[in-house]
């Protein structure tokens, strides 16, 4: 697993792109961008560009965080 570079959310830029997401979440750029595109996640589409509102992604991860079971 890649380790994400940034330390916590107030690093972050008001929007983010596919491979900024794929950074933050550890995770391969594919893998990014191929979340950006699942139903339920926070995409705001301008014309073809498709950015993640940081406020909203936060949510996300928090909404869909789970206790890391034994």
């Amino acid at each position: 697993m890649k380790v994400s570079q940034f330390k916590d959310y107030s690093e972050l830029p008001l929007f983010l792109n596919a491979e900024l997401v794929a950074k933050v979440l550890g995770v391969s750029p594919s893998s990014g961008y191929e979340l950006m595109h699942e139903p339920g996640f926070p995409v705001l589409k301008i014309g073809n560009r498709m950015v993640v509102p940081k406020e909203k992604f936060i949510q996300w991860v928090e909404q869909n965080t789970t206790g890391g079971g034994n």
